[in-house]
């Protein structure tokens, strides 16, 4: 999936998006993932894929601020035109013939997360029911 630029910004604690629509976030049941979990608060790990022009100085950037002992947050633009942010606990970045792709887990707030249903799925197992 494609979505968004994201741009290094003048601050090393955050990854900012400055255009596009807002990250499209998946849901992540990876063990490791859930394991790195240790909030009092109710947060759920997500997944989002931006393309952007330098990934490695972007990953480089998360690197650097962990080794520091220091968090780094992605800063977003919610649907409703809101300014949010999330902690990032891990990113990866991945060259495509289209350019980079960073991927980016984060930590969403559990109270304000909603899950889209891939509809898809049950009607591939009804067709396979009514065979």
């Amino acid at each position: 999936m494609w979505y968004i630029p994201a741009q290094v910004n003048l601050m090393d604690d955050r990854i900012t998006i400055i255009e596009g629509p807002p990250p499209v976030f998946e849901h992540v049941n990876d063990g490791w993932a859930m394991g790195l979990n240790e909030s009092p608060n109710h947060t759920i790990p997500a997944l989002t894929r931006l393309r952007t022009f330098n990934g490695p100085a972007l990953v480089e950037r998360c690197y650097n601020a962990w080794r520091n002992q220091s968090s780094i947050r992605l800063h977003y633009r919610n649907e409703s035109g809101l300014e949010q942010t999330a902690p990032i606990l891990a990113a990866r970045n991945v060259d495509t013939p289209e350019g980079h792709v960073l991927l980016l887990w984060v930590y969403l707030d559990g109270e304000a997360v909603e899950y889209e249903i891939d509809d898809s799925l049950d009607d591939d197992l009804d067709d396979f029911l009514d065979e």
